[in-house]
């Protein structure tokens, strides 16, 4: 078992360039294990910890309901953002400046075999580094991601997730809201859930700015300690 995990930081990238590099790792992994279990043989699948920023776009979850998008292709043009279609679970989302977004590509078989456990550590993670900030985010009952005043009439959201998996290889993952534009998110219906806002870290904390570098190694920190990792930069 591999539990090294290798973190790349791609800084701000066009999302199908990314959703192409995920693949291939993705591909990549899922190939060495089809080869092992043919010639009987036991060579070491990588695990891989992908950051991110992209520009704005927006993407539909493969269950997801096109009409949860409230802009057409030309009010996207105006908004110089993009939308794209893709195979993870989830309705549509947002992604941008601002927003931390992390893809974790990691063979389960390294860790667990548990796609429920490794949703609820990866909120987990998301949990713990926000509680470094003074803030109380919890789970709500049926819907992935990480909320904050669950069960009132100011529940909103702060971060979003969608995995996709195979022969227990992840890709995708969560898209944390730092110091993102919240703008962008009245042209969809989050995840497609009408009654719920959303927020980012920025505002909750009534700062211009939060450090991206300080959360994303405080979900680093926490990342190792759930999945008991070993970090390679």
């Amino acid at each position: 078992m591999n539990k090294e995990v290798i973190v790349q930081d791609l800084g701000l990238k066009d999302y199908k360039e990314t959703w192409e590099y995920q693949e291939q790792l993705f591909k990549d992994t899922i190939d060495l294990k089809i080869k092992n279990r043919r010639e009987d043989a036991q060579l070491s699948t990588s695990n891989y910890f992908l950051f991110v920023e992209h520009p704005h776009v927006y993407t539909l979850g493969k269950s997801g309901d096109m009409s949860n998008l409230l802009v057409d292709e030309n009010q996207l043009k105006e908004k110089n953002a993009t939308f794209y279609k893709i195979n993870r679970g989830g309705d549509i989302t947002y992604h941008g400046p601002g927003q931390i977004v992390g893809y974790p590509i990691l063979d389960l078989d390294n860790f667990f075999t548990d796609i429920h456990k490794y949703l609820r550590f990866l909120e987990e993670m998301v949990i713990l580094t926000l509680q470094e900030y003074g803030l109380k985010p919890e789970r709500s009952k049926g819907e992935t991601g990480v909320w904050l005043d669950v069960g009132t009439p100011f529940a909103r959201k702060i971060c979003a997730m969608g995995v996709r998996a195979s022969r227990w290889v992840t890709m995708h993952g969560f898209a944390l809201n730092v110091n993102a534009n919240l703008g962008y998110f009245d042209l969809m219906i989050p995840c497609g859930i009408k009654d719920k806002a959303v927020t980012s870290l920025n505002i909750e904390l009534g700062q211009q700015e939060v450090s991206m570098e300080e959360v994303k190694e405080k979900l680093l920190k926490h990342f190792r300690v759930l999945f008991e990792a070993e970090i390679t930069k």
